[in-house]
């Protein structure tokens, strides 16, 4: 589609290894977990049923492997801000230009999701607006702002240190000042449950509060600036090397410390979008990059059935968005198992018994 272009990196100057990990994260959108929960079903071993239980989003406090997935893509499509938008900065096209461009795409792509959630059908009343398309698209148009008007990559450092500063404050701290609402103890009683309601129109994903509200949509943008963070590390200074790397490895572990750190205080709750969230997901998201970064672009590795595998994925995340519209009509998850169940046999109660 013409939009998942514009979203992706130049093709002079795209990254093998981004196209890959955002087709790591949409296999397990389109069926990889399903395959995971359907293989486990069928067998003894108690690794896997460890797996199935990590392909089960957690209903509220915690965290499961599906929790990585929404920021994992977000973090993506921060990588290709520095590609996409940065790049055309230099080549001397105006930030006004640019600007409706980002504008424009995040649009479309909340409208995508309006259409997603059945808006065809007409029942404007009931219908559900918020949505993943809508969720991607509103951070998206925030963070690709931010980049496009802040000039040093030390200010958009601040720009994400102060999104999660606000963020953590309107949901740790306004709620102790006594306006009548729970700090992430309860879903429908958070600060993002109320303003949800007061704003949003239609039907709620959970009837009083929605996992795709606004105040997510702010907190995923700090989500989407730390990928673009990430892309100006990649595309900053000489072509692929061993040290940036090392400096996405340093980040990554640093990020997940302190999620991890701060998760006893404030808890890591994906449907809220905490901070923990962020920093917990991004740090998986920045070692994820570097693994891959290092054996695509910078060791360049081909061999065997490691040069199908990347295609496959790199097939996927080249497509990211037609596959996820698509996925509303086909169902993905059934073709998946159609096609790879016959490892529930394998792995249960047929070659290994």
């Amino acid at each position: 589609m013409i939009i998942m272009d514009k979203l992706r990196l130049d093709q002079t100057s795209r990254l093998a290894s981004l196209d890959i990990l955002r087709g790591f994260d949409m296999f397990w959108i389109v069926g990889g977990g399903a395959l995971i929960r359907s293989i486990a079903g069928g067998a003894e071993y108690k690794w896997l049923s460890f797996l199935a239980d990590q392909m089960i989003h957690v209903k509220w406090e915690g965290f499961h492997f599906l929790d990585l997935i929404m920021p994992l893509f977000m973090f993506c499509t921060g990588v290709t801000i520095p590609y996409s938008i940065l790049s055309k900065i230099q080549k001397g096209i105006s930030r006004g230009t640019l600007l409706k461009k980002i504008l424009k795409r995040g649009i479309i792509l909340i409208l995508l999701g309006i259409i997603y959630n059945g808006a065809l059908k007409g029942d404007f009343v009931n219908l559900k607006y918020t949505s993943v398309l809508g969720h991607i698209g509103l951070a998206y148009m925030i963070a690709a702002s931010i980049f496009l008007f802040t000039r040093t990559l030390k200010m958009r450092v601040m720009w994400v240190l102060g999104i999660m500063s606000i963020i953590a404050i309107i949901q740790l701290i306004v709620p102790l000042l006594g306006v009548g609402i729970t700090p992430l103890s309860e879903p429908e009683g958070t600060v993002k449950a109320l303003i949800d309601r007061a704003i949003i129109p239609g039907r709620m994903t959970y009837g009083t509060w929605d996992s795709h509200g606004i105040l997510g949509a702010v907190s995923a943008a700090s989500a989407i600036m730390i990928g673009g963070i990430a892309g100006n590390i990649l595309r900053d200074g000489t072509p692929a090397n061993r040290r940036k790397t090392l400096i996405l490895i340093y980040i990554g572990a640093t990020l997940m410390i302190l999620g991890i750190a701060f998760s006893p205080y404030y808890p890591i709750v994906r449907r809220a979008w905490t901070v923990t969230l962020n920093l917990f997901t991004s740090g998986i998201s920045f070692l994820l990059l570097a693994f891959i970064y290092y054996f695509i672009d910078v060791l360049k590795w081909k061999k065997g059935i490691f040069v199908y595998v990347s295609y496959f994925f790199k097939i996927m995340g080249m497509n990211a968005l037609t596959i996820f519209m698509v996925n509303r009509f086909i169902n993905f998850s059934y073709t998946t198992t159609f096609i790879l169940g016959w490892l529930e046999f394998f792995w249960g109660g047929g070659l290994l018994y």
